[in-house]
């Protein structure tokens, strides 16, 4: 919770989240399979329930942390302008049930509005739009395979998300994208060259560890205006410490 109180402190526009479930149903902002990296726990998530999860702690020994819930960080971001971005991981134990529970959740909120669903698993983002048509959705992209590559998506995909490594090595898919009617969210763009290339692009969101310095390379205009490639949009306030 500090990393995204942190960014909101910074800036950022949005926050990142990624989300898995225990064994007993519970919606956890947890980036890996097992707990070994970001707490002091063993074991892998979706065999613990939410009780033995809450037993470790997910910060450091000077600076314990407890488990963030989805729910919790939803309580964070209701009521802002600030939108968050959840991203459901795969593959998992309990398939697309993950993608039903995150719509059950986000109903129970009431705030579909400030909410973008993602995942690299294509079936992942098809399950979660037929639940909740209203809500944008991003299909995360690490490679470009042939179709993906002109810019098209498929119709349960409202935004592509390409790593900005994608973007270095062909600087006009962010165009391609565009003219087909789809706007572009970035991850992880922390470097200078990497804001710089995303801003001349007319990216429209920015995922990054350091939202104050990339909102300083970006200036103070951080709408983007598509037909004119001007500066790239909305950092994220992603903490790769808690998140991933």
């Amino acid at each position: 919770m500090a990393a995204y109180e942190l960014a909101l402190e910074q800036g950022a526009d949005g926050l990142e989240c990624d989300i898995r479930l225990s064994r007993d149903g519970h919606i956890l902002c947890v980036h890996d399979r097992t707990l070994t990296r970001t707490s002091n726990g063993r074991g892998t998530v979706s065999a613990l329930t939410l009780d033995e999860l809450r037993k470790f702690n997910y910060g450091t020994a000077d600076e314990p942390a407890e488990l963030l819930t989805l729910d919790t960080l939803l309580e964070l971001v209701k009521g802002r302008s600030t939108e968050l971005f959840v991203e459901t991981k795969h593959p998992v134990r309990y398939r697309n049930e993950v993608e039903r529970k995150l719509a059950e959740t986000l109903k129970r909120h009431r705030v579909a509005d400030q909410i973008i669903m993602m995942s690299f698993s294509p079936t992942a983002v098809r399950v979660f739009k037929d639940s909740r048509p209203e809500i944008r959705t991003v299909l995360l992209l690490d490679r470009f395979r042939p179709r993906l590559r002109t810019g098209a998506l498929p119709p349960y995909a409202d935004y592509t998300g390409p790593g900005v490594h994608l973007l270095r090595d062909d600087r006009e898919y962010v165009a391609r994208s565009r003219e087909r009617g789809h706007d572009t969210y970035v991850w992880t763009v922390d470097d200078q060259a990497d804001v710089e290339l995303c801003r001349d692009l007319g990216v429209r969101y920015l995922a990054t560890n350091a939202p104050a310095n990339t909102r300083r390379l970006l200036g103070d205009n951080l709408t983007p205006e598509p037909d004119e490639g001007g500066p790239g949009g909305q950092a994220d306030g992603r903490e790769e410490r808690t998140d991933g």
